[in-house]
Parts: structure tokens; sequence; C-alpha cells
């Protein structure tokens, strides 16, 4: 077993989820087209590494994450082997398309238990921590796929569950038929949420407090675009969208909000921060965010996203700048 920082947790923020017990880092590391993707694995061990000593004890994955589908699970199941795994919090999703035929995507009992099982498999483990449907299913009723998710938990494959990318209509009709049955809760929502993009202020933050839950952030640096390194013209050759074949970081390739980016960086400068670490504490500044997700090709990644929360508060001139700027 590897030898980790003693110190781990004497700095990082750890936050209740929620009415919940289970608290979160306020930084954690997703393996979302990284770790099984284009980061080489020494590399991806290295930054799994640097994240625990530094307090990240949050390691969040999909089944669908990696090149081809499935590797992140792989590649980090090997690293996590080497690590304390009763100190770890680990999550895996279900939802998107996975293998062919009418049982491989979607959120069915079949499906979702089905893909739970291969995850653990992959992941080298007996359970995860928390067990997410990655996506709403119009065609499978909410009392199928909460009880799929209690079957999870009764099971042992799953200590908690929650829901990805839900509206707040379905957050509170998937919680409510949990509460109402006696199975299984879910605990988190994990949404997109970034400066540039703040759909979540309309109504999901506000079911996630109603029903208990906490939520996590991802894409919190909207694939990169608010770093500094995208202001100008030319991308970086190690940046994700000159390495990446995601969809979602070729949008950085768009440069409508290059002005409104160059704002938020001179205003970081004042704080005497990165534009990536005031963007990633503006969204801690919400008491329903318990975590946000970020994403690392390099430990120095993960180090100058955890140095963000010793600065992690706003004056109310600086949040109303923020808001002037957003628009």
């Amino acid at each position: 077993m590897t030898v980790f920082n003693e110190k781990r947790y004497d700095s990082m923020v750890y936050n209740r989820c929620g009415r919940w017990g289970v608290k979160f880092p306020a930084i954690s590391l997703g393996a979302w087209q990284t770790y099984g993707g284009y980061v080489p694995d020494d590399v991806s061990k290295k930054c799994l590494f640097r994240a625990f000593d530094l307090g990240i004890t949050h390691i969040d994955f999909a089944n669908n994450y990696g090149e081809p589908n499935g590797n992140a699970e792989v590649v980090c199941g090997k690293i996590i082997r080497e690590m304390p795994r009763h100190e770890l919090l680990v999550s895996t999703k279900a939802g998107y398309y996975m293998w062919p035929g009418p049982y491989g995507e979607w959120l069915s009992r079949k499906y979702l238990l089905s893909s739970l099982d291969q995850s653990l498999k992959r992941l080298q483990t007996d359970y995860v921590d928390l067990f997410y449907a990655h996506r709403p299913d119009p065609n499978t009723p909410t009392d199928e796929v909460m009880d799929a998710l209690d079957q999870a938990v009764r099971s042992g494959k799953a200590l908690y569950v929650g829901l990805s990318n839900h509206g707040p209509d379905d957050i509170r009709a998937k919680n409510a038929h949990a509460v109402a049955y006696h199975t299984a809760r879910p605990i988190i929502s994990q949404s997109l949420y970034h400066m540039l993009d703040r759909t979540v202020e309309q109504g999901v933050l506000q079911a996630c407090a109603e029903c208990g839950m906490g939520m996590i952030a991802f894409c919190p640096l909207a694939q990169g675009a608010l770093t500094d390194k995208y202001i100008k013209a030319n991308k970086p050759a190690d940046s994700r969208l000159a390495q990446s074949s995601d969809i979602c970081a070729k949008r950085l390739e768009k440069r409508d909000d290059i002005s409104r980016i160059s704002k938020l960086n001179d205003l970081a400068r004042r704080r005497g921060q990165t534009l990536a670490q005031m963007a990633l504490v503006w969204l801690l500044r919400r008491p329903e965010v318990v975590s946000v997700l970020i994403g690392a090709s390099r430990p120095a990644q993960i180090e100058e996203n955890v140095a963000a929360l010793k600065t992690a508060r706003f004056s109310t001139e600086e949040l109303a700048k923020i808001d002037s700027i957003l628009g």
C-alpha cells in the first residue's frame, strides 16, 4: 500500500451532503475523458494519488467514461486498489448507451443493475459509495427507476444513490416516491453548473434544498473555457481542446464568451487568484453546492484548484461585479 500524506485532511473543506451524514470534499475529481481517455495511465495514477494527498476523497466515474466506454473504470480501478478504499467516496453512473440491443441504455431495472455489476468488475471493488441514474428516461416510470436504485443499495452494491442531469420536477418526483415507499432516497444531484451556464439556478438548486439533497457541479470550468489559457487566440498543445475528441471540448472553439472571460480574469487577478480558482469558489458560494467536480490531466492542475479554497469569500461588490459581467 502506498504511503500518503498524513496531513491530507487538514486543509480540505468537507461539506455535509444535504440532510445526510456523508460529507463530500469541496473539490472532487472526475474521470470523464481524462483517465482511461487521452491521459496516459501513469499520469492518471499520479493525478489520483496527488488528489488524495490533498484531501480529495471523492472520485467520480460513469459506465461510459473513457475511450472506449468503460476504460476509465478499468484504468482507475487498478489505481484505487493501491489506495485505502475505506477512505474513498467512489461514484459511478448508468444511463447512456453502453451496449447494443434494447437493454444497453436508459434507466430500466435491467440496464441499471446490469451496468452496476459491470462497473464493479471494472473498478475491482465490491461496492460503490454512490450510484447515479445518469439521465432522466421518459419511457421508464419513476417507480421502476427508484426501485432499481433501492435494490442496488439493499444488495450492498451501493451505499447511496443519486440523480444526474435531472430537472427540478424529476428530482422532486423521484424523491417523493422514495419517501412514500421507504426506499433509498437520492442524496445528491449532479448537474452542469458554471459561470457561463446558470440553468440550475432556475429550479434544480431549489428542488435539491426542498428534498434535503446536496448538489455537485460538473464542468465547473466550462470544459476549460473558464481558465486563462483560452483567452489567447491559439489553443495550448496540452489542453483538453487540443487532445480530446470530446464534442463538449470542441465547443471551446467558439469565441463568443472571450470578452466576458477576459473581464472575469481581470477580477480574479485583483483577488489574487487565477480565473479557474475564482470560478470554482464562486460555485461553492451557494449553500446547496457541496462539491465541484474537476477534471485534470496533470497533478499541478489539481494543486491549483485545491488552492482556490484559501480565498473562498467574496465581497458584496465582487459578487455584483460578476453578475454584471455575466449579464
